[in-house]
Order: structure tokens, then C-alpha cells, then sequence
């Protein structure tokens, strides 16, 4: 459901100077044997969830997605 990355490799290709210092959340430390990978931003639907106040919802801490064995078309009806 999250798609493919928006981005793969070198961080200022697409105009981050310091993964050490993001603009939201925790910085992940990338090892040297790792290559970093960039999804689409995760802020947006987290502030969606603030103001729309659900009594259930699941998301991510930076570094940690949720990942599960539903397939796409078992989420249709949510």
C-alpha cells in the first residue's frame, strides 16, 4: 500500500544536506554497508490523524514501518 521509493542512494541528490539532523522526528543512523532508502513523507498523514482524532489508527516511528502480511485488496473496505 505505501508504494515504491521515491528515492535510492545519495541523500543530497534530492536535497538533504544531513541525515543527522531531520526536519521532523528522530534521526536513524545509517551504517556504512547500508544504501538509504526514501519513501514518501510520513508527516502528512500524521497530522491528518491529529486533527481527525480516529480511535484507532496505526503508523510509524522513524525508521520502524509497520509491515504485515494483508494483502491490498483486504484493505479495500477500509
Amino acid at each position: 500500500v505505501h508504494g515504491a521509493p521515491v528515492h535510492i542512494g545519495d541523500p543530497s541528490l534530492i536535497g538533504i544536506a544531513d541525515l543527522s539532523r531531520p526536519d521532523y522526528g528522530d534521526a536513524v543512523e545509517v551504517m556504512p554497508d547500508e544504501i538509504p532508502v526514501f519513501w514518501a513523507c510520513g508527516v502528512t498523514p500524521q497530522a491528518a490523524l491529529a486533527q481527525a482524532r480516529p480511535a484507532l489508527a496505526i503508523t510509524h516511528a522513524p525508521g520502524a514501518m509497520l509491515i504485515t502480511d494483508l494483502l491490498n485488496r483486504k484493505l479495500a473496505s477500509f
